[in-house]
């Protein structure tokens, strides 16, 4: 099966560096953070290959898997796939924006 192209929103780059950013100062050091960014990464270029393993949600045509204590959001397109965001499952989803 083709791989498909990962394309990140400008909305998911700046969650996702917060989330890394976050863990830095929090643990004071890059490793788990690096550690979360490789987990996010593997999962991504399983997802480019194998999309339909997310689960769907009740947003049409998105997707969400889970990494770690993350959900990632995201959508599937011919020779695409596009991270939408990506939430802090402890966080309140009232408060979840995925577009």
């Amino acid at each position: 099966m083709a791989r498909r192209k990962i394309i990140w929103t400008k909305k998911a780059i700046v969650e996702k560096k917060e989330i890394l950013e976050y863990w830095i100062n929090r643990n004071k050091s890059k490793s788990f953070s690096t550690k979360l960014n490789q987990l996010i990464l593997e999962d991504l270029r399983t997802l480019s290959v194998n999309p339909e393993i997310g689960k769907k949600t009740d947003f049409e045509n998105i997707r969400v898997i889970m990494i770690r204590d993350y959900l990632l959001f995201f959508e599937i397109h011919k020779n695409e796939l596009v991270v939408l965001a990506i939430w802090d499952s402890r966080r309140n989803p009232n408060k979840m924006k995925i577009k």
